[in-house]
């Protein structure tokens, strides 16, 4: 038996690296309306934490065709749940930091067997920053294809240091070392700061530590690489994720086979240069992992239109997140060959909701659906 929890805010509380850390209303929001979604990639009798039992009932209803037989359960509910009798049981969050650690803790001090010990913690926390990524991963994975690929970013800890990267680069990207969905990242189409960036990179320098400064490419497809790594640190592929975003900001998925999403990725991609990259991610993280991570990841990458035209060029790592993604989510929805194609949409009016669509169109020329209002076929 395993107890998922979607805890959405989990970069922002790496960030703030407190036991004790109240999240930003917009990710607790988010927690709270869509509790529910470990059912998908949950085992039948496998628990999910919720705030409202009742209305994770009624979220899933909508969507019954997709989620397994879970127990949705609450805080109160874990307080008095005796874990002795279990005789197997697995602590699966979205994400791991010391925060959602405190908060089970607080709820059942006998999860504490279950849980990644404070050294872990700071371990992960270490390799979900961006420095970690730019400097153990993302070099090593544009070996695999040197003419093909693009791809840098430096760690600055000063402002000195900030002016002289985005000098080299013309037009930057500036992103916190810790931050989530579009939070902590400034896209700059000069060669120096104005006043107002420089004061919100000094500012981030000052809180975590240092500041990624990265070249600002032209960006024509987003995509990422889904991963698993096991107790042994063996690490397994688990598919390909073809997502949208705006600002930073997550909007959705294509729900498709992986055969058709192979054949939509090769309208951007070398299929072989990425598939010598995903090998590499296993081998390369396999030993860092090993003894410290168990769970799910992702590799987000991106293709870049080349300067003459000609083609695109492969970023092999603009993301490194060790958690669970949406993309994993994704997988999890896989159509079957004789089902229709899907889009997954996270959407926001007076609460978030998780869309599923159907679609008779075949999406190798309309990913730009993501971007769209609600379909017809919602679900």
């Amino acid at each position: 038996m395993k107890l998922h929890i979607f805890n959405p805010e989990h970069d922002i509380a790496l960030a703030a690296n407190q036991e004790r850390f109240t999240a930003p209303h917009a990710g607790r929001r988010l927690r709270t309306d869509l509790g529910f979604i470990p059912a998908f990639w949950a085992s039948e009798g496998d628990m999910v934490l919720v705030d409202d039992v009742e209305a994770a009932i009624e979220a899933r209803r909508h969507l019954s065709k997709f989620g397994k037989d879970v127990v949705f359960v609450t805080y109160a509910d874990l307080k008095a749940f005796a874990f002795e009798d279990v005789e197997s049981f697995q602590v699966d969050p979205w994400g791991w930091d010391r925060t959602i650690k405190e908060q089970l803790l607080r709820a059942n001090s006998n999860l504490q067997s279950f849980m990644p010990s404070d050294d872990t913690l700071a371990a992960i926390r270490e390799m979900s920053s961006r420095r970690f990524a730019a400097e153990h991963l993302l070099p090593l994975l544009r070996e695999a294809g040197e003419e093909k690929t693009v791809g840098e970013a430096r760690y600055c800890t000063t402002m000195e240091v900030v002016k002289q990267a985005m000098a080299q680069n013309v037009k930057s990207v500036l992103k916190s070392p810790w931050s989530s969905s579009g939070r902590g990242v400034r896209y700059v189409e000069t060669a120096a700061p104005d006043a107002h960036l420089e004061g919100w990179a000094a500012n981030v320098v000052k809180r975590q530590g240092g500041i990624m400064v990265e070249p600002l490419y032209n960006k024509v497809y987003d995509f990422g690489l889904e991963f698993f790594c096991n107790a042994d640190g063996t690490i397994d592929f688990k598919g390909i994720s073809l997502f949208a975003t705006r600002g930073g900001a997550y909007l959705g998925n294509i729900l498709a086979t992986e055969a058709d999403k192979r054949e939509m990725l090769s309208r951007y991609a070398d299929l072989a240069l990425v598939d010598s990259v995903s090998e590499r991610i296993c081998n390369i993280l396999s030993a860092h992992f090993k003894g410290v991570y168990e769970g799910a990841f992702g590799v987000d990458m991106m293709a870049v239109a080349r300067e003459d035209g000609d083609g695109f060029m492969l970023h092999p790592c603009v993301e490194l997140n060790l958690r669970r993604t949406m993309g994993h989510l994704a997988l999890a929805l896989t159509p079957t060959i004789a089902e229709p194609q899907r889009i997954m949409r996270i959407s926001y009016a007076d609460k978030y909701r998780m869309r599923i669509h159907d679609t008779a169109k075949n999406l190798l020329n309309t990913s730009c659906l993501l971007y769209t209002s609600d379909a017809a076929d919602d679900r």
